[in-house]
């Protein structure tokens, strides 16, 4: 018998883990990724400014992962009815199989946008840029970021403290279709992180919907914003392999009988009927759940042939998202909630701290945990 993850970001590193500890050793784990290191991509911006923090974000799969097979390899397409999964190299059959893809950046055919716009979902993405924002310090100017998520609102509270270091004459401004910054959080949480953009420099727009961009500037309901540097992280989409979409997957987290999809591949409706919101947070949490479901359905499949001919399916575990809190980074200032209070300053830097480093610790990178907290601090 084969189980087959398919990603090594949060929820399939976390998904993987867990399996190797469940399923018994008869059973095959194979992990598909096409890059051989975990990413901590919440603490990806933080690369912008201090690119030594990279050592710190990125975890060898080899180092975590002590009897799954990793296949080094990149997901194409999935032919759930013959249980079978293209990869660039071959193919990979299973019998059970977590989609665990992640997301890639939505560019919603907006003219422009994804031939000028800088994503931020790899290294690459920023480390390219640190080197193009650098180029707009050293000649000031204006950097412009569409989409004011938590990784918009991030990457322009970064992009500010840089130029406040390099006393740099740079406007950063960051622009939102809807009419408040983080809008998929609570109204205090959404208030006290525009406050601390503004407190860092950032200009903030709201209302103001990107419909175009060119090589100098970007097109907002019919005028134009100049820019030396513009980043997009306005809205994510399915990867490649689903062929860009998100399919909704339910309480107990299955494509199909012997497929399940996990994290920000999926938009997950919990088993109360609620939205869950795409986060590292949600993404870990489900993996979880679905480690009991696979374990459980393995098990019930070596006592029967078929269960399912049998008239039998074992009872699985229904994923309930409960909001642990919400954590956001805004240059040197950071905004946490805990329950219905909202923090900001030395104790927000200190939760988000400890909340990159938990995960480390979580998948046995402990050294490197102690590193990004103490890049976090300083």
């Amino acid at each position: 018998m084969r189980v087959v993850v398919l990603g090594a970001g949060y929820a399939g590193l976390t998904l993987a883990r867990r399996l190797e500890s469940r399923l018994p050793e008869s059973v095959e784990l194979v992990v598909v990724d096409e890059s051989d290191t975990h990413l901590v991509q919440h603490e990806l911006h933080r690369v912008v400014r201090q690119p030594s923090v990279a050592d710190a974000i990125t975890v060898p799969l080899e180092d975590t992962l002590s009897r799954a097979t990793v296949r080094p390899a990149r997901v194409e397409g999935i032919d759930r009815e013959a249980r079978r999964v293209h990869l660039d190299d071959g193919h990979l059959d299973y019998d059970y199989a977590a989609v665990c893809l992640g997301a890639e950046t939505a560019f919603y055919d907006i003219p422009g946008v994804h031939e000028h716009g800088i994503p931020l979902k790899r290294l690459s993405h920023a480390r390219r840029l640190r080197e193009d924002f650098l180029d707009t310090c050293a000649t000031g100017g204006r950097a412009v970021v569409g989409g004011a998520g938590l990784s918009g609102v991030q990457v322009a509270g970064e992009l500010a403290a840089l130029a406040e270091e390099r006393d740099a004459a740079v406007e950063v401004t960051l622009l939102e279709r809807l009419d408040s910054v983080a809008p998929a959080f609570p109204a205090s949480f959404q208030s006290a992180v525009r406050d601390a953009l503004v407190d860092a420099g950032v200009a903030v727009e709201t209302g103001a919907q990107v419909t175009g961009a060119s090589a100098e500037a970007v097109e907002v309901d019919g005028r134009t914003v100049p820019y030396d540097t513009f980043v997009w992280t306005g809205g994510i989409c399915g990867p490649a392999a689903l062929d860009g979409d998100r399919p909704v997957v339910r309480g107990d987290l299955r494509l199909d009988a012997h497929t399940f999809a996990v994290g920000d591949a999926a938009k997950v409706v919990d088993a109360d009927g609620e939205a869950v919101p795409a986060s590292a947070a949600a993404a870990i949490r489900e993996a979880g759940t679905v480690a009991t479901n696979i374990d459980r359905l393995v098990q019930a499949a070596r006592e029967e042939s078929d269960p399912r001919d049998a008239g039998f399916e074992p009872r699985l575990e229904p994923f309930r998202f409960d909001a642990p809190g919400w954590i956001a980074s805004v240059g040197d200032d950071a905004v946490a909630t805990v329950g219905p209070k909202v923090f900001r300053g030395a104790a927000a830097r200190a939760m988000k701290a400890t909340v990159g480093a938990g995960h480390l610790s979580s998948v046995g990178a402990v050294t490197r945990a102690v590193e990004l907290a103490r890049e976090e601090l300083s």
